[in-house]
C-alpha cells in the first residue's frame, strides 16, 4: 500500500464541487459534513456504557466520539511526525501528515454512529433476537447464507458504512458523500459475515466489516485506495484512539458512579492475575510505575484536604494511563510501520505494546465491576425487553411489505412510523431486485430504523406502541 492511492479524497455519486475560494482540503470538508448530520447530533442521547443514565457525568455516545477524535488526531501526529523525522518513508511529507490527521480527526466521530441505542448491549440484543426468529420471518428459506449471517452477525461497525453510503439520505441515494480513504478508515473489519474467523489469528477476520448490501460500495472504496482485503494503516490508529478512551473512561465513570472502589481497583491491578500479564521486564516495570502513581496521587489528594481524595486521585491517573498508551500506541504503529503498510500486521497497536498490562487489566476491572453489576444489568434487561418488542413489531410489519401479501391496518401504521430516509433508501436499493433479496434489505430497513433511534425515542417509542402511559 501506499499514501498516494491510500489518501484517496474521490467520493461517491455526483456532489457539489468544491469552490474555488473554498481553500479547505477534501478530508476538511468532510468534518464539517459530519458535524452537520442529523446522525451526528443523535449520539448525544447514546449510551455508552449506562443505559438510561440520569447523571450528566458519565460518558454519551458523543461525549466518547469527541474523545477517540482528538486521541486519533494526537496519534497521527506524534506517529507521522517521528516516520518524518527518521525516514522511515520517503514518500511520507507534511502534506501526507496533514491529510492522515485530518482523517483521523474526522473517524474518531464517526466510529459508533451506526450503533443501535444502549450501548454494545443493542448490538448483542439484536443479535439475539434474530437469532430466535430469523427462522420464522424467512419460513420459505429464501435468504442466502450471508444474507442470513448479516443479520446473526450483527455489527455497529458494518451499520456505520451503511449510513454513511446510503441511509444519510439528504442529496441523494449515496448518503454523506465522504471521501473514500475516510471510509476505509473506519473499516475495522475488511471481511464479510462468511468471512468471519476468530481462531485465525488476525484481528482483521475477527468481526464482519459490511453487508453484502453494500459488497459494491465496500469494493469500490477499497479498490480506489489499494487497501484490497487488507486493513487500511489509519484503522490502527483510529482502534488504539478507540480503546485509550473507552478503557480509561469506563473506569473512571464506574468510580464515579460508586460501581467501584477506590482500594478495590488498586485490588485488582495489584492482583496476580493482572501482575502476571507483563511479558517481559519493561512492561512490569511500566505498569508498576502507573500503580504507584495512582498511590502517589491519592496520598497528594489527602494532603490537599480535597473532599472526594479517591475520585480525585482515579480522575488524574486516568490522564497518566491515557499518556502512557498513547506513547506506546504510536511507538507500536511506528514499529510495526513496515507490516502495517504490506498488510501483514495481525494485532491490534496495544496488544503489540507496552501498553498491554494496563490495557488488558482495565478492560477486565470495568467488565467485572462495572458491566456485570447488579444495576447495569437491571438496566440491560429492561433495554433488551425494549428492544424486542420493536423488533417484534417492526419486522413482523416489514416481512410483508412491498409484496403481494396485504398487510393488516397495525402493520400499515407501524411501516408509516419508520423514517421516509429509510424508506426512500428501501425503495432506491430494491427497485429490480429478486424476492429473497427484498426480504434481506427490508430486514435490514428495520435494523436501519432501531439504529437510528436514540436511548430516549426507543424507550418512548416502546411505551407508546404497549399501551404505557
Amino acid at each position: 500500500m501506499n499514501w498516494k492511492k491510500l489518501l484517496s479524497d474521490k467520493r461517491k455519486g455526483s456532489v457539489a464541487k468544491k469552490q474555488s475560494d473554498d481553500l479547505r482540503t477534501e478530508f476538511e470538508r468532510d468534518y464539517h459534513r459530519i458535524i452537520g448530520s442529523a446522525s451526528f447530533r443523535r449520539l448525544q442521547d447514546k449510551t455508552q456504557v449506562f443505559p438510561l443514565d440520569k447523571s450528566d457525568f458519565v460518558r454519551t455516545r458523543l461525549t466518547h466520539s469527541l474523545e477517540v477524535s482528538s486521541f486519533a488526531k494526537s496519534l497521527g501526529q506524534s506517529c507521522f511526525t517521528y516516520i518524518i523525522n527518521n525516514g522511515l518513508d520517503p514518500e511520507v511529507d507534511e502534506s501526507v501528515r496533514g491529510a492522515a490527521c485530518s482523517i483521523l480527526e474526522c473517524a474518531g466521530l464517526l466510529h459508533d454512529i451506526g450503533n443501535p441505542p444502549f450501548g454494545h448491549f443493542g448490538e448483542t440484543a439484536i443479535r439475539d433476537w434474530f437469532e430466535d426468529n430469523l427462522e420464522r420471518l424467512d419460513d420459505d428459506c429464501l435468504l442466502t447464507e450471508q444474507m442470513q449471517n448479516d443479520l446473526l452477525h450483527f455489527e455497529g461497525n458494518a451499520q456505520a458504512l451503511r449510513l454513511l453510503t446510503k441511509l444519510h439520505y439528504l442529496v441523494d441515494e449515496n448518503g454523506m458523500h465522504l471521501t473514500y480513504a475516510l471510509l476505509n478508515t473506519i473499516i475495522k473489519y475488511p471481511v464479510p459475515s462468511v468471512g468471519i474467523n476468530k481462531k485465525s489469528g488476525n484481528i482483521k477476520d475477527k468481526k464482519m466489516g459490511y453487508y453484502l448490501a453494500e459488497s459494491d460500495i465496500f469494493e469500490e472504496i477499497t479498490t480506489a485506495t489499494g487497501a484490497g482485503r487488507n486493513r487500511y494503516p489509519l484503522t490502527y490508529l483510529l482502534e488504539a484512539a478507540d480503546d485509550i478512551a473507552y478503557k480509561t473512561a469506563d473506569i473512571e465513570d464506574a468510580v464515579k458512579k460508586g460501581l467501584v472502589s477506590f482500594d478495590e481497583l488498586m485490588g485488582d491491578l495489584t492482583s496476580e492475575r493482572h501482575m502476571l500479564k507483563a511479558r517481559n521486564e519493561n512492561e512490569k516495570k511500566e505498569y508498576l510505575k502507573l500503580i504507584k502513581r495512582l498511590e502517589t496521587l491519592r496520598g497528594r489528594a489527602l494532603e490537599r484536604g480535597i473532599a472526594n481524595p479517591d475520585v480525585n486521585a482515579v480522575q488524574n491517573w486516568i490522564i497518566s494511563v491515557q499518556t502512557h498508551m498513547l506513547r506506546e500506541a504510536t511507538k507500536a504503529f511506528c514499529e510495526n510501520y513496515k507490516a502495517i503498510m504490506d498488510g501483514d500486521m495481525k494485532t491490534d497497536l496495544l496488544s503489540a505494546s507496552a501498553a498491554f498490562p494496563i490495557s488488558e487489566a482495565l478492560g477486565e476491572i470495568a467488565y467485572q465491576r462495572a458491566f456485570l453489576s447488579a444495576p447495569i444489568v437491571r438496566l440491560e434487561i429492561a433495554a433488551g425487553t425494549m428492544l424486542n418488542f420493536l423488533l417484534d413489531k417492526f419486522a413482523g410489519a416489514a416481512v410483508n411489505y412491498d409484496t403481494e401479501k396485504t398487510l393488516s391496518s397495525i402493520d400499515q401504521k407501524l411501516m408509516s412510523i419508520i423514517s421516509d430516509n429509510y424508506i426512500q433508501s428501501y425503495k432506491f436499493c430494491s427497485k429490480g431486485r429478486q424476492e429473497h433479496e427484498k426480504l434481506y434489505l427490508r430486514l435490514l430497513l428495520v435494523t436501519d430504523f432501531i439504529c437510528g433511534m436514540t436511548d430516549s425515542y426507543a424507550k418512548m417509542l416502546y411505551q407508546e406502541l404497549s399501551g404505557i402511559t
